[in-house]
């Protein structure tokens, strides 16, 4: 049997642990918006092609796109992506692609392996607001891969209307 201090630190701790998911909804009512990154729209090309990949593939970049404030998806948002990968430079038109979110605010696109440039492996991505009729605003974000040998990047956008 459980000594009785041991059974009320076990419910306790049980107890903490689950309070974080039971606050979820509270904390999500004041989601707050994405900030822009610095030097995240280098290389952007206004209208980028909806495709089902860019290249060869390989590398997988997701992600979420989620309404400020209480958090519910944005579904058919479209997201520009571009990178300096193993097939081309960020700046070439072959290294760009948009695609649309699910109902659930989701997007996934496959793309060739990234590779550093300017010493950092990165991705580009862009909440294309100006060709998407949901009416946020515009969102560049460049996240950094952990390692150079990663095969697949994850991205959120929060929107704020505009």
């Amino acid at each position: 049997m459980t000594p009785p201090l041991r059974r009320t630190l076990l419910i306790a701790g049980g107890a903490a642990l689950a309070a974080p998911a039971l606050a979820r909804p509270a904390l999500a009512q004041g989601l707050a918006p994405t900030p822009t990154m610095r030097g995240s729209a280098n290389n952007y090309r206004p209208g980028a092609a909806i495709v089902p990949r860019i290249g060869q593939g390989g590398f997988w970049l997701t992600g979420t796109v989620r309404r400020a404030g209480d958090g519910a998806p944005i579904p058919r948002a479209r997201i520009q992506i571009w990178a300096h990968t193993t097939e081309g430079h960020e700046r070439d038109p072959h290294s760009h692609g948009a695609t649309l979110t699910d109902a659930e605010g989701v997007f996934r696109m496959e793309m060739p392996q990234i590779v550093p440039a300017f010493g950092q492996a990165h991705g580009h991505l862009a909440y294309d607001a100006a060709h998407d009729e949901n009416g946020y605003e515009t969102v560049f974000l460049r996240p950094l891969l952990r390692s150079a040998r990663d095969t697949s990047l994850t991205a959120h956008f929060v929107l704020r209307r505009a």
